[in-house]
């Protein structure tokens, strides 16, 4: 049954508004491809974040005027389908051609479209094999901080080893010398002995020297009464009265 101009339209509507959004496409052919393949097919596409149509080449034409994938949708022949996200094309591609290496014979491709960039049949069959955004931000990210994460590494490193090398050094008496160190004072110890001597010499002269001066006095008072004494038992003699009176 024929459709309508009014169902067209409807169509096309609908369609564009699918692919507005859409930045990556890949359109392929099929024949006898069954219910159960069909539902396999789609449903690997939506696992990668895609949506998967039939169309007719005329209609889907319309429908991908003013889109990111307009080009891959213009002078389409034959049979044709177009599976298309807004998402990661990459996955979308792995998911596609991990469905057609078990169904070959029922699929191929016909072109593909990046952010506007055609793609060949052997393009597509590459994308299939590269790395996912989400890979590709794990790698980025590990890049990232593995730098940081080897600096901190080797700073913990030189602290961990600087630390096994002075415990070993105190095990093993390296470090005896410091403890020691205080012996080198020693002879400043002796200094201050040596000058005991220096400031108790003139204590023991001052001694010796007012000893004399003290004593001197005490010899020439001694001296002095001598004559004294003397004098006076002359005294007394002369003043005895003679032994014959």
């Amino acid at each position: 049954m024929a459709l309508t101009r009014a169902k067209k339209t409807e169509k096309v509507k609908a369609l564009a508004s699918e692919l507005e959004h859409s930045t990556s496409a890949i359109v392929g052919t099929f024949s006898g491809l069954t219910a159960a393949r069909d539902t396999g097919l789609r449903k690997a596409i939506r696992g990668a974040g895609g949506s998967y149509h039939v169309v007719k080449n005329k209609l889907v034409a319309r429908a991908g005027e003013g889109t990111k994938i307009e080009a891959a949708l213009q002078g389409l022949k034959g049979v044709s389908s177009v599976a298309y996200t807004s998402g990661d094309p990459v996955a979308l591609a792995k998911a596609l051609a991990g469905w057609v290496k078990d169904n070959s014979e029922f699929f191929h491709f016909k072109l593909g479209i990046v952010e506007g960039k055609l793609l060949s049949v052997d393009e597509i069959k590459a994308l299939a094999t590269m790395p996912g955004k989400e890979e590709l931000f794990s790698k980025l990210l590990f890049l990232i901080q593995s730098p940081a994460q080897r600096l901190v590494t080797v700073m913990n490193a030189v602290g961990r080893d600087l630390a096994v090398v002075i415990n070993q050094g105190v095990e093993k008496g390296k470090f005896a010398g410091a403890a020691e160190a205080p012996v080198a004072a020693e002879p400043v110890v002796e200094a201050a002995t040596a000058e005991v001597p220096v400031a108790e010499a003139p204590a023991t002269e001052a001694v010796v020297a007012e000893a004399p001066v003290v004593e001197a006095p005490a010899t020439e008072a001694a001296v002095v009464e001598a004559p004294a004494a003397e004098v006076a038992a002359e005294d007394l003699a002369a003043e005895a009265p003679p032994a014959e009176a």
